[in-house]
């Protein structure tokens, strides 16, 4: 089983970091799949909108809903997020070299979201790298059983990823 995860410290730090790993596979013609987050900053409240571009090309769906400048609750349209999926599952009964998916989380945790495309993957046998927050660790753990952790690093997820396709 080829699957692995990375955790990057800071707000939005794993997002920009699977982006650019995507990036440099795409350039290196490696077959993608999945999700990579795209966060557009929001000034005015100091918010973000929240949008996914679904591998490899496309389309860019906003997975995020604005609930107000003084809203506490989750701004995520989970309505939105099961469309990136069901995009997602589909392109991955076509095959791909590799499953990128931006974040397991809450929606993940609680058995939805992208965890049946991630099962999809290990039984087809197409490594997948999936983003964390320390806090859905526990859960995707529980989730998988075991995978490999990879370095925050731009070059150690792209080299986990090139070995994994056998293009290292």
């Amino acid at each position: 089983m080829k699957l692995a995860y990375v955790i990057a410290p800071g707000r939005g730090t794993t997002n920009l970091l699977l982006a650019g790993v995507a990036q440099a596979l795409t350039d290196q013609d490696v077959t993608l799949c999945g999700t990579v987050q795209l966060d557009t900053e929001r000034a005015e409240e100091h918010h973000c909108d929240m949008d996914v571009l679904v591998l490899p090309d496309g389309p860019k769906i906003r997975i995020s809903q604005y609930l107000g400048a003084n809203a506490r609750g989750c701004k995520l349209n989970p309505e939105a997020l099961e469309t990136a999926v069901g995009q997602t599952e589909e392109r991955l009964r076509n095959g791909a070299d590799l499953l990128l998916v931006n974040k397991f989380g809450k929606q993940e945790a609680e058995g939805r979201g992208f965890r049946e495309a991630i099962g999809q993957a290990l039984a087809q046998d197409i490594p997948a790298i999936i983003g964390l927050s320390e806090g859905s660790r526990d859960a995707f753990m529980a989730f998988v059983g075991e995978a490999e952790e990879i370095a925050p690093d731009h070059d150690a997820v792209l080299d986990w990823a090139l070995s994994a396709t056998g293009r290292a």
